[in-house]
């Protein structure tokens, strides 16, 4: 038998929140003139407030609250999102567990949908008053939006932490907030889950192992990083000018003008044939019908040899300055038109006559596009943005929201700190983790990123500096577009590889770059864009402006490198006990070392309490040694100590805290090693060599002297890899 609680005390009178001004007590500034949300409103509206991330929908920052049934419940969930909205209010202020500073509206947005699903719950469960509740409708909760069930009530899945997380702490916001409510509230003696944290209730992991987004692969991020440079520098001007056509013909002969025909009887037919002799003089073709149009016609009754089946009739209308073609004209008017239709044809009003442009694989020139009816030069001016969007945040690493605040004019004036060397700058905004509003940021990148952000302005609708760049888009959704084009007869024309049907994110694109950053030289970027440039680009970020969004890039580098460098010492270390070593110059202190390392491994020689050893104590025992290691292009390097650095010594500096990679001669520096995964470059290496000797002719004998000693290099380096590996000896 369930035991009935006694009524809890409501306080006398209304609500301390009745008639507030909900933006004024928030903190939050609207534009003059603008309807201010009131907390007695069903709906509160702050979709004009000023300072909110361009990245915010719409949809989020409308509250409302009729989707809770209940009206007494409705006002606790007023009461609930004004207080968090609003900490400092002296009706809130006076609560002992209540949060003391004010949630992002997008954070409350989230609390409203969760406090709404719980409280229709609870009336869908019978629950009449919240004081009802008890430990055991929290915990059924709990499991309801833990689980997923099927139609039939079978547990079919689980819900992902962050879930969880929401239900718990909606629970636990009615309790800390419960003194507040006015019209119901919860028990206070109710203590859920033992007073335990809605993240602990969730069973949220912690730490790096969040990060659940994986990188793209390189089958799916070179195709799709070479479609969008090739679109932004070779397609990219000319549908920049096409975009300007296309508003111009909207404007001149998307609507009607005073003064214009009506729909009459009496056929315009003065207007019409000046307009169809124009055609003829110019040699231009009248306007044709896209596609689905002409299957309306057909539909309608039209005959399928109609000459003017697929003349844009209402267009040509247009151009006479007429608003619309009434068909009651073609008893008068169908001689002079098709007269017109047999001497100059019928064609896609744009990019006629398109300027040639270089295949993506080189297979020649062809024109840039073919001709376009509006609707497909709309989509090919978006396919265009996308593309500029994908490269400025694959080679800068923007998050969504800091791509959106991009503003036209966001193009800094370039810097040449250095005769021939320029540095590019992208002035934006940093949004997460800053006050309402942001903080104004700057991105220093690389060329393609700064020319594509200079297409960006030019394919927007009449820009003007100030406006967006990119606004609120779906990147995924657009993508797709995106893909689908590249993947179509148009991508295929142009020679663009085929881009594998797999999602990608703008999230994706920025821990693709960082990975790619950490482990270079190899990947995809290193070979397009000489991954070191990026990577200084990076840098130069981080020293510009302290504490920036292209710093946080930059740390998540350096977590990726860290782990990239234990992980290469594991494999060399397991290599080592397999009898696979490295080749010298190096090779002897490196294998010194993981015979120390096989030493204290030695179960003989362990605590008797620790007989066991596990691979966590090995990777501890490596980790000190992973922090010097340094990748270069064909060896690795052990950077222990300076003063042995041959980079450094050619350099002359030897107080350098780096190797100069750029400058390494692996095989003469003590610190550096070569490994079998190195070999593949130096056979490389070895046969490139040997072809350029054999194209000399006899007068280069100063070149054919310094290659054949890097011929002859390359073909000890070789050898002492294999010998190396065979013998399970360093060199």
């Amino acid at each position: 038998m369930t035991a009935v609680l006694p009524a809890l005390a409501l306080p006398a009178g209304g609500s301390p929140f009745a008639g507030a001004d909900v933006c004024r007590h928030a903190g939050l500034t609207l534009p003059p003139g603008t309807r201010r949300p009131g907390f007695d409103d069903d709906l509160w509206d702050f979709t004009d407030v000023t300072g909110l991330p361009a990245s915010m929908p719409l949809a989020v920052r409308r509250f409302d609250f009729t989707l809770v049934t209940s009206p007494r419940w409705r006002t606790v969930a007023k009461e609930l999102i004004f207080a968090m909205l609003a900490p400092r209010h002296e009706a809130v202020a006076l609560l002992p567990r209540a949060a003391r500073i004010p949630v992002h509206l997008r954070t409350a947005y989230a609390r409203l949908g969760e406090a709404s699903r719980f409280l229709n719950w609870l009336a869908g469960q019978g629950v009449s008053s919240l004081g009802e509740v008890g430990s055991h409708h929290c915990e059924t909760y709990l499991f309801h939006r833990r689980h997923v069930l099927d139609e039939h009530g079978t547990v079919v899945g689980e819900r992902s932490p962050g879930t969880r997380r929401r239900a718990a702490q909606v629970i636990i916001d009615l309790l800390n907030y419960g003194e507040l409510f006015t019209a119901d509230r919860p028990d206070p003696s109710l203590r859920p889950w033992g007073g335990a944290t809605a993240t602990a209730v969730a069973e949220m992991p912690s730490g790096r192992g969040m990060n659940k987004t994986p990188p793209l692969s390189d089958d799916i991020l070179r195709p799709m990083l070479a479609a969008a440079l090739y679109l932004t520098a070779a397609v990219g001007p000319h549908a920049a000018i096409l975009n300007q056509q296309v508003r111009e013909a909207d404007q001149q002969w998307g609507r009607s003008a005073p003064g214009e025909f009506a729909r009459t009887s009496r056929a315009p037919a003065a207007e019409i044939t000046r307009l169809l002799d124009r055609h003829r003089h110019d040699g231009v073709p009248l306007p044709m019908l896209p596609g689905y149009l002409v299957t309306e016609r057909l539909a309608a009754g039209w005959a399928p040899g109609d000459p003017l089946l697929a003349v844009g009739l209402n267009t040509l209308a247009r151009q006479a300055g007429i608003s619309q073609f009434s068909l009651q004209w073609l008893t008068e008017l169908r001689g002079p038109i098709e007269a017109a239709v047999s001497e100059v044809g019928v064609q896609e009003m744009f990019a006629r006559d398109a300027a040639l442009i270089g295949r993506a694989d080189g297979q020649g020139q062809v024109p840039w596009t073919p001709p376009l009816h509006r609707l497909q030069a709309v989509a090919l001016v978006g396919v265009a943005r996308t593309a500029a969007a994908a490269v400025i945040a694959a080679v800068s690493g923007m998050r969504a929201c800091e791509l959106m605040e991009l503003q036209v004019g966001c193009r800094l004036p370039l810097e040449e700190p250095l005769p021939g060397l320029a540095r590019y700058r992208l002035a934006g905004k940093l949004v997460k983790g800053q006050p309402l509003g942001g903080t104004r940021d700057e991105w220093v990148v690389i060329e393609p990123a700064y020319q594509a952000a200079g297409l960006a302005g030019q394919l927007r609708d009449a820009p003007a500096d100030g406006d967006l760049l990119f606004g609120r888009i779906a990147f995924n959704i657009r993508y797709k577009w995106f893909r689908n084009w590249v993947n179509g007869p148009s991508g295929q024309r142009l020679g663009l590889e085929p881009i594998p049907d797999y999602p990608v994110s703008l999230r994706a694109l920025r821990r693709t770059l960082a990975i790619e950053l950490a482990y270079r030289p190899g990947g995809v970027l290193a070979a397009k864009f000489q991954l070191k440039h990026i990577a200084a680009a990076t840098t130069e970020g981080y020293a510009s402006r302290p504490g920036g969004a292209q710093a946080e890039l930059l740390a998540e580098v350096n977590q990726h490198e860290s782990e990239r460098n234990l992980a290469l010492l594991w494999d060399e270390f397991r290599n080592y006990q397999n009898g696979i070593m490295p080749a010298r110059p190096g090779a002897r202190e490196l294998t010194d070392f993981f015979a120390h390392v096989d030493e204290k491994l030695d179960p003989a020689e362990a605590p008797a309490a620790k007989v066991q050893r596990n691979d966590r104590e090995i990777r501890s025992l490596l980790t000190k040694r992973a922090s010097v290691l340094h990748l270069g292009t064909a060896n690795y390097c052990w950077f222990t100590d300076p003063s042995r650095a041959l980079c450094l010594r050619l350099a002359g500096d030897q107080a350098g805290d780096k190797p100069l990679i750029g400058m390494c001669d692996s095989a003469r520096c003590p610190q550096a090693t070569h490994h079998p995964c190195h070999r593949p470059v130096w056979a490389e290496h070895t046969e490139s060599t040997k072809t350029f000797l054999g194209q000399l002719g006899r007068p280069q004998k100063t070149e054919r002297k310094r290659l054949e000693a890097e011929y002859d290099r390359a073909v000890r380096v070789l050898a002492r890899i294999d010998e190396a590996a065979a013998s399970g000896e360093a060199e």
